[in-house]
């Protein structure tokens, strides 16, 4: 369930997840075979031509390696994907809390009871009054949380009661089950229309998105920290992410005209970057380096990890035809 611009290649170029990565997994594990055009005109099938197997031992991962190498390495023109089995019942929710702690808290606790959750997805006060005001759902302003269930109609009701003890442990109110295919579409589709919400905070300006993702331990920590460095540097940076993965993004809205904004648009998302690799995660969890991550992949992978991509890098592409500048 990819954002509302997303290709399939383009997500597999940048290891890209959605809303369904929690219980279905990320781009990487269901990408079984890539068709790429290498940098000297080669046609290459990643895992042999029409090869389609769930699991293979033959050789190195060429796959993996194509998945997130942002166009440095070959154009991706086409994914054979693992398919999963619609679920029979469906239900979604929407849960406010007095907090972020509290809602990541509450995420936590979800995985590690071992609900089978489908979506957990977070927003924070502000991005959830946006994404309100945007779809006209009238939601409360406080940091709310989005969960979806998917299973037999028999193991859904267990799911459910589970949720609400813990939704409740944890501040949480207002939860009201939608199980009718129209009414689940609204919800999620005020979700993917977070990006324009968050744009319509400050008509005129332009947005900046980044993400990180860091263990699921010290998610509640980072969240709470990165909303308050948000507040002390005076920026517009409503908070969404696919929070059962540990992996959330900053929208941040601001006036590309004002070098002083931008600038302290940089400062924080390098802080954001740094605070992540501190907690054990990563600088990215699906956005990719581009250019502006470049120097926390080194602080990320150390010297010797950033050299072997480059020696990888040279061998595929000696000429740097492939998105030269990027990653590394």
């Amino acid at each position: 369930d990819p954002g509302a611009d997303a290709s399939l290649c383009g997500m597999a170029a940048t290891g890209a997840s959605g809303t369904n990565a929690v219980r279905y997994g990320t781009m990487r594990p269901n990408v079984l075979n890539l068709r790429v055009v290498l940098p000297d005109g080669r046609l290459l099938h990643t895992a042999g031509p029409g090869r389609q197997a769930r699991k293979r031992a033959a050789g190195y991962d060429l796959t993996s390696l194509f998945v997130g190498s942002e166009g440095t390495l070959g154009f991706l023109t086409q994914a054979t994907l693992r398919l999963h089995p619609l679920p029979e019942a469906t239900a979604v929710t929407i849960a406010s809390f007095p907090g972020v702690g509290a809602a990541v808290a509450c995420t936590v606790q979800v995985l590690q009871a071992a609900v089978p959750v489908a979506r957990i997805e977070f927003l924070d006060e502000v991005m959830a009054d946006a994404c309100s005001r945007y779809s006209g759902m009238g939601l409360p302003v406080a940091a709310t949380l989005l969960l979806e269930l998917h299973g037999s109609r028999n193991s859904l009701a267990e799911q459910q009661r589970q949720t609400e003890e813990i939704v409740r442990l944890n501040g949480g109110s207002g939860l009201a089950w939608a199980e009718e295919p129209e009414q689940r579409g609204r919800l999620w589709a005020m979700r993917h229309n977070a990006w324009y919400a968050a744009l319509a905070l400050r008509p005129g300006c332009q947005g900046y998105s980044t993400d990180v993702c860091v263990p699921i331990s010290r998610l509640p920590n980072v969240v709470v920290e990165t909303k308050q460095d948000l507040q002390d540097s005076g920026l517009t940076g409503p908070m969404v992410g696919h929070v059962g993965d540990g992996n959330f993004h900053c929208i941040l809205i601001f006036n590309t005209q004002d070098p002083e904004e931008a600038k302290r648009v940089h400062a924080f998302t390098q802080r954001l970057g740094r605070r992540a690799l501190a907690a054990g995660g990563t600088c990215t969890g699906e956005h990719g380096v581009g250019l502006g991550k470049r120097a926390l992949l080194l602080e990320e992978l150390g010297q010797e990890g950033l050299d072997t991509l480059r020696s990888i890098k040279a061998a595929l592409d000696p000429h740097n035809l492939m998105n030269p500048g990027k990653v590394i």
